[in-house]
């Protein structure tokens, strides 16, 4: 399996890792099912009280969907099969707190994760992009993933400015999307000390914390999200078409890092 999951027992952490370095750790149809399976088990393990969440290598976080896949659509434009959307832990009735270590590339839907997730910690030379409008595609789940976290210009810049721009981890500190930036390397160790204090607490009381805080937005997001599949019905490119803007290097020449 793609995936690493390493627990503490003593300081109540578990550590999950996307564990595919050579494909820049992107989620394929097993490791989609593997996420949710691990975060569903999370609720009855009294053993982790908290979770840090990144990816193997010094390349990326996670680049979203492995265009390798294939995902099979039903016929109806009213509905719309997304393997990425049960991968985070809110997905998965999960409400003990996760944090996101990132290094690297995180874009796409990497976003699922880090918008599921707590808090996130990034290295210095974390980059963010939202590819999709590049390669004709609507930037929707993970466009309301981000404007829960990030001021609407952000959101709206990053989205639309497609593989163009990539946003630094200093630019993410400054919108509000990464809580602490550290030195390449330290990321998940700092994630850790994090994720270790809060499970040193009563586990009630911080899951308690963490539901209250996520219902701050949840009406919002929820009424947000409902609306994702009918736009990517409406605004995407066929998948042959967007396969030719992909492979025909359509965004992997110069961009600006900001």
């Amino acid at each position: 399996m793609s995936i690493r999951v390493e627990t503490d027992k003593d300081t109540g952490v578990a550590v999950v890792t996307l564990d595919r370095p050579g494909r820049h750790n992107a989620i394929d149809l097993a490791m989609a099912h593997e996420l949710g399976r691990i975060w569903r088990g999370f609720r009855y393990d009294d053993t982790v009280r908290a979770a840090v969440v990144t990816g193997a290598g010094t390349r990326a976080f996670c680049t979203g969907i492995d265009r390798g896949t294939e995902v099979p659509q039903p016929s109806s434009p009213y509905s719309i099969d997304d393997p990425l959307l049960t991968i985070g832990p809110k997905a998965n009735d999960l409400w003990k707190p996760v944090i996101a270590a990132v290094r690297g590339l995180a874009c796409g839907g990497a976003f699922y994760l880090l918008g599921e997730a707590e808090f996130v910690v990034a290295a210095e030379d974390a980059e963010f992009f939202d590819p999709h409008t590049t390669y004709g595609m609507v930037s929707a789940y993970e466009s309301v993933h981000m404007a829960m976290r990030m001021p609407f210009g952000e959101v709206a810049r990053m989205a639309l400015m497609g593989t163009a721009e990539r946003v630094s981890a200093r630019r993410a500190y400054e919108t509000g999307l990464v809580s602490e930036v550290t030195a390449p390397g330290e990321e998940v160790a700092a994630a850790i000390r994090c994720a270790a204090v809060i499970a040193s607490y009563p586990t009630e009381a911080v899951q308690g914390t963490v539901r209250a805080v996520w219902s701050a937005k949840e009406a919002a997001r929820t009424q947000a999200l409902a609306h994702a599949p009918h736009l990517i019905a409406l605004g995407n490119l066929p998948p042959e078409r967007q396969a030719e803007l992909f492979t025909g290097g359509r965004g992997r020449g110069a961009y600006r890092v900001r």
